[in-house]
């Protein structure tokens, strides 16, 4: 049995946004907007250190959970998540942008490393869930995808 390299780490979204968000809910994605009530502010304003919780779809049995590493505008951020354009892959300071009519975060686009853009899909979510301390440094391995400008 052979030991294998960190550049091989496999990184679901809820390791990863416990890790770099410092934010101590443990569980699949889905549970972590519920297990935060009393334990962590939670609301729909984003802001750097804030963990982005996504509901469960079809598509996205356990949900997802991404960490919002800088505010660009009340209606963009920048996340940093893994297990999403490739799996168990880590992207750092990708694009999301709030869709909803009403502007309070409940639907999003979010980059999609295959299209070079914004995906096509919208996806709904519960809300942030905010760390009460700064955010650690994202972790790099190889692999990692480094942010593409944005467009301007």
């Amino acid at each position: 049995m052979t030991a294998a390299p960190a550049a091989a780490q496999f990184w679901q979204c809820a390791p990863y946004a416990r890790q770099i968000s410092g934010i101590e809910i443990h569980g699949n994605a889905n549970t972590w907007w519920g297990q935060a009530e009393g334990r962590y502010d939670r609301g729909h304003t984003p802001r750097a250190g804030a963990v982005l919780a996504f509901e469960a779809t079809g598509r996205m049995r356990v949900g997802h959970v991404a960490m919002v590493s800088q505010v660009v505008n009340d209606r963009e951020v920048l996340l940093t998540h893994a297990n999403w354009s490739r799996r168990g892959g880590v992207e750092t300071d990708v694009r999301a942008v709030d869709v909803s009519e009403a502007g309070d975060w409940s639907r999003v686009k979010v980059w999609y490393g295959p299209n070079h853009d914004l995906g096509t899909s919208s996806y709904p979510t519960k809300g942030f869930i905010y760390a009460d301390h700064e955010p650690a440094p994202p972790v790099q391995f190889a692999g990692t995808v480094p942010a593409e400008p944005l467009a301007g």
